[in-house]
């Protein structure tokens, strides 16, 4: 079945989202059955204003969540080249987009990320505006630290945003303001990875199941058990990760929403549900140093960037 295609997200306030899993519980059954109240199982479960990935309608329009796909171009995964400037191929690391498609997404955004939080953690004047395209993107930036890659922030938003402001934006707000995670710190840098994540083809879908795992995001409106509109989305990833189908997904998408409620199938079948598509990098903070090395003396992390490397 194919749905309703848009190159953009409907027209509406600007939301933060967030929807990257925090641990990964074991959802029962294959999705016949309601899962009961399970708030306390499911990722992300909180209520709060910057949340993964929910809120009301009439909020300021964050949603917290994890990565995403793009228009025109190929640019490939780039890093900035010390010597002269341009940009010079970078390793793509495991698990992001294939090197074979056209790409917008690159290296350069999660370093434009990392740059603008060293800045922010150490005190210094952020960084010029990046070199890579500022053409308008649904984003989202995602941190998560150590060997596991535990998640630490996630936030993005559905509306498109110029890529400059946004990906800065977006940045300091997954790393600060995600009410999962306390605000993120100097010595934490050095275990980060970056995401930046870019959204398109969003489809108005069938039915709550008219979507692939591990190919399209969802997003779900729905009415609560008090009567309220509330929205929930994943990057397409987080169901993949988790190992879950189709129902065990949606199941913990309502409870990252906020429905506690017996999830019964006649319910499912009222869920509005969006689907779209994701490009994502990733890089660590060992690789952001590799590509800023010429910014810092004496192996230092104290020196700030060069900021006159962008143009």
């Amino acid at each position: 079945r194919m749905g309703k295609r848009r190159c953009v997200p409907p027209l509406e306030p600007k939301l933060a989202a967030g929807c990257c899993g925090v641990k990964k519980p074991k959802l029962s059954g294959s999705g016949t059955h309601g899962h009961g109240n399970q708030a306390t199982t499911v990722p992300g479960s909180s209520s709060g204003p910057l949340q993964n990935h929910q809120h009301t309608d009439g909020n300021n329009g964050r949603e917290n969540v994890s990565d995403l796909t793009l228009g025109p171009g190929n640019s490939p995964i780039t890093r900035m080249n010390p010597t002269s400037g341009a940009l010079s191929p970078l390793t793509r690391p495991n698990g992001t987009a294939n090197s074979t498609k056209n790409l917008v997404v690159t290296a350069e955004m999660c370093c434009y990320c990392f740059d603008v939080l060293y800045c922010h953690l150490y005190g210094f004047p952020q960084p010029r505006l990046p070199r890579f395209t500022n053409d308008p993107y649904p984003l989202f930036v995602t941190w998560k630290t150590g060997r596991d890659k535990r998640l630490r922030g996630c936030i993005g938003t559905f509306s498109a945003m110029n890529l400059h402001s946004g990906l800065r934006e977006y940045t300091l707000t997954s790393a600060l303001k995600d009410s999962r995670f306390p605000p993120l710190t100097r010595e934490e840098l050095p275990k980060l990875f970056c995401s930046v994540s870019l959204l398109t083809n969003f489809e108005d879908a069938s039915d709550y199941l008219d979507w692939e795992v591990g190919i399209h995001g969802i997003r779900i409106e729905f009415i609560n058990e008090k009567g309220v509109k509330r929205t929930a989305t994943y990057l397409p990833e987080v169901a993949k990760e988790q190992d879950w189908d189709q129902i065990q997904t949606i199941d913990s998408l309502l409870r990252k929403g906020g429905f506690k409620a017996p999830i019964t199938n006649d319910f499912r079948k009222t869920i509005k549900l969006t689907r779209y598509r994701s490009e994502k990098v990733t890089i660590s903070y060992a690789e952001y140093m590799a590509s800023r090395q010429h910014c810092f003396q004496n192996g230092t992390l104290h020196a700030p960037p060069l900021y006159n490397h962008y143009s």
